[in-house]
């Protein structure tokens, strides 16, 4: 493998980490589970979407990161 090649697989595992990382995926995972479940089904919008994220972890001190 060529050093060029190898610099670019480093490169795409650094971004699929940093994004799997942060949550970044979790949206584009819910609408790919939401169209195979139900292909009519309304999917929700990103923002609505990293709400109701919020709402639950918010919800549920334990699951959350806030102390209080």
């Amino acid at each position: 493998m060529s050093a060029t090649a190898l610099a670019g697989r480093a490169v795409r595992w650094l971004r699929w980490y940093v994004r799997e990382f942060s949550g970044e995926t979790a949206y584009e995972r819910y609408v790919a589970h939401a169209r195979t479940c139900d292909p009519a089904a309304e999917v929700m919008t990103r923002r609505a979407f990293e709400r109701s994220r919020t709402d639950a972890r918010e919800a549920d001190p334990r699951k959350g990161f806030r102390c209080c």
